[in-house]
């Protein structure tokens, strides 16, 4: 692994710029930084007219913001594009393949690859999910892998999102903004198109309903306007024309899952849920739910109803289970892994706890099933009282951390304060699986805008950029 930041615009010689991005680079020479720096106010109000806003949990008052949005694009070359794609499907595929397995035979525990304990103990694991029979054999229906840069042809899964991923509304209004900020730049380059997203993402949820007919009823299950991605979903509802519920919408009568619809009730086949497992059905989960439907987990097991991602998804994008996906791949496929983990340390086990505690200031250290950049450390810039007091968190509760090094993110052109300066970046490209696997090119570039800060979550102040794949 790189300890410089590799630079994904500039080579390296003096003023030598990487043939995806030279018309980017010819752009930037021609536009001056008064017309960059007046973008930002100009997608600031587009969103805010869009109502593109996400809540961020903890604010005041339920403060409503926008992610920032840089106008400088993400440029990835076809060959780079091509590798990736062969390599995200390949994981999907075994990841889909584990769920199958872990709750069903556990063939992969009995052969000695995978503890039984790291199945059946994890927190995620929903044991009313066991022998369930999916179409299509998929729990996995859309899957958000993280992915990081760290030299010209070093790319490594820094995590995997198969429960409820978020973010794709931005890389589609992102395209939108581009479009209309930089039409010059953009007819200037082949860039393939991503708009088809939620077309694929209503054909990969009928294809993967329980009912025979041409067109099952899916509807999209939202917590509420209070959630913090609500826009994302209210936003995915409108561009597939399906219709955005509440918990309260539905009903379940002999079996079967009803809307209730001003014509009287309607069918539901598939479930595109965004609530997690825990309230979508207060009768076997958790009763105190208003956010579920009573019986609906009944409805699912009659095959009568489908719930995507499926239940109990959360035993596969577990920070813990993320080390075995290699050996997924192996035990499932039969091939050697096309993308590469982080490698990583589970703190669970002595020998690897030892380590980490003694190299705390050296390694980035993550909650099993933390997210959004929170529950973790990033030991070379925290302070020394930090560390210890992590520290002590680790030794209370080794087995809910894992801990990786530090890497070094390639970086990308981004506007800034001071003028355009490299800030580093991760990407999740977001894979649709039904009866067939489907990737729109590219996905969502997040950014890290604080000079040398590595956390790029939108919630901890990291925004987002268009991501650029160019046509062969």
């Amino acid at each position: 692994m790189a300890a410089k930041a590799f630079d994904e615009m500039n080579s390296g010689a003096p003023g030598a710029i990487r043939a995806p991005y030279r018309s980017v680079a010819d752009w930037l020479r021609r536009t001056s930084p008064e017309r960059i720096a007046a973008t930002r106010h100009e997608v600031d109000l587009f969103y805010r007219r869009q109502g593109i806003t996400f809540g961020a949990y903890g604010a005041t008052e339920g403060h409503e913001t926008t992610i920032p949005f840089d106008i400088i694009p993400r440029v990835i070359a076809w060959d780079e594009w091509e590798f990736l794609h062969k390599g995200l499907v390949q994981r999907v595929r075994a990841l889909n393949a584990f769920l199958v397995d872990a709750y069903g035979q556990r063939e992969i525990c009995r052969a000695g690859v995978v503890p039984e304990a790291q199945i059946l103990m994890n927190a995620e694991f929903v044991a009313l999910a066991q022998g369930l029979a999916l179409p299509g054999g998929v729990h996995a229906h859309i899957a958000g892998i993280d992915l990081v840069r760290v030299g010209e042809k070093d790319f490594y899964v820094l995590e995997d999102n198969v429960r409820t991923p978020s973010g794709v509304s931005y890389v589609l209004e992102n395209r939108e903004v581009m479009m209309r900020l930089a039409p010059e730049l953009f007819s200037a380059m082949r860039v393939l198109p991503v708009a088809n997203y939620s077309e694929e993402l209503l054909a990969t949820l009928r294809s993967v309903s329980f009912s025979d007919d041409a067109e099952p009823n899916v509807v999209l299950l939202t917590p509420g306007h209070f959630n913090s991605a609500y826009f994302e979903h209210a936003f995915l509802a409108d561009e597939m024309g399906i219709e955005l519920v509440e918990g309260s919408d539905l009903f379940v009568d002999e079996g079967r899952v009803y809307m209730r619809t001003p014509r009287g009730p309607k069918r539901v086949d598939v479930i595109y849920r965004r609530v997690d497992d825990a309230f979508l059905d207060p009768l076997e989960m958790r009763p105190d739910s208003f956010l579920g439907v009573a019986g609906l987990l009944g409805a699912l097991r009659a095959g009568r109803v489908n719930i995507v991602n499926a239940l109990g998804n959360g035993v596969a994008d577990d920070k813990a289970t993320y080390t075995y996906v290699p050996e997924l791949i192996r035990f499932y496929l039969g091939e050697e892994p096309i993308l590469q983990n982080v490698p990583t340390w589970q703190c669970g086990r002595a020998d690897d706890c030892k380590y980490v505690l003694e190299h705390l200031a050296e390694l980035v250290v993550k909650e099993v099933h933390g997210s959004g950049g929170k529950g973790m450390l990033v030991g070379p810039t925290s302070s020394r009282t930090e560390i210890e007091e992590f520290a002590a968190l680790v030794r209370a509760r080794p087995d809910n951390y894992i801990a990786q090094p530090t890497l070094a993110l390639s970086t990308c052109p981004t506007f800034v304060g001071q003028g355009v300066a490299p800030r580093h970046v991760d990407l999740r490209p977001y894979v649709l699986s039904g009866r067939k696997v489907t990737i729109i090119p590219g996905g969502l570039t997040r950014v890290a805008l604080k000079e040398g800060s590595l956390v790029v979550n939108s919630s901890q102040g990291g925004g987002t950029k268009d991501t650029w794949v160019l046509a062969p």
